[in-house]
């Protein structure tokens, strides 16, 4: 399945493309606060450049990573889809991860990469899109519900980062069932 590698998506000049191994370190950077600063990865190591080139590198077709950039082509956010389990019957799932510089959080831009995402997903041939926020995360999970997500569970105390345990909600768009 195909899906377009670039499409402009709002009059601020903001648009989706594929990311390319010279963004990693943009990408690198945005992902390196949230490990530093906050519970939306689990991640507890932040990326090296090295580390974030090979994940770059390793993705294709419809777990490729994506990025929002400005006009001048700077990276304000990324986002990827990736396979939700192993086991074959989980194959028309997947799971998306989104992040934005917190810099421009609350501007549209995480809709814009979430509503990619689910494009990719759809062209793809998959059936559900799943997302595993941190429970406290209401933004994400706001910005997941507006894009047609609810949530269906909430996984207690499954992950411990700074010192406290965290639970993770765990939200599904089935994308048959998807708002447009």
């Amino acid at each position: 399945m195909s899906f377009p590698a670039s499409s402009p998506l709002s009059s601020d000049g903001i648009t989706v493309r594929l990311a390319t191994v010279a963004d990693a370190s943009a990408i690198a950077a945005i992902y390196n606060h949230e490990v530093e600063n906050t519970t939306a990865t689990f991640d507890l190591v932040p990326r090296t450049l090295a580390d974030q080139e090979a994940w770059l590198s390793a993705r294709s077709g419809a777990f490729s990573a994506i990025v929002a950039v400005n006009r001048e082509g700077q990276v304000l956010g990324f986002g990827s889809l990736s396979p939700y389990k192993e086991r074959a019957a989980y194959r028309t799932s997947v799971e998306d991860s989104v992040y934005v510089d917190r810099s421009l959080a609350r501007r549209g831009l995480g809709r814009l990469i979430v509503e990619h995402l689910l494009d990719i997903a759809e062209n793809s041939g998959f059936h559900a899109v799943f997302a595993r926020i941190e429970a406290s995360g209401m933004a994400s999970r706001a910005l997941h519900e507006k894009c047609g997500f609810r949530l269906v569970g909430v996984e207690t105390e499954v992950g411990r980062k700074f010192n406290r345990w965290l639970d993770v909600a765990v939200m599904e768009c089935l994308l048959h069932e998807r708002p447009r």
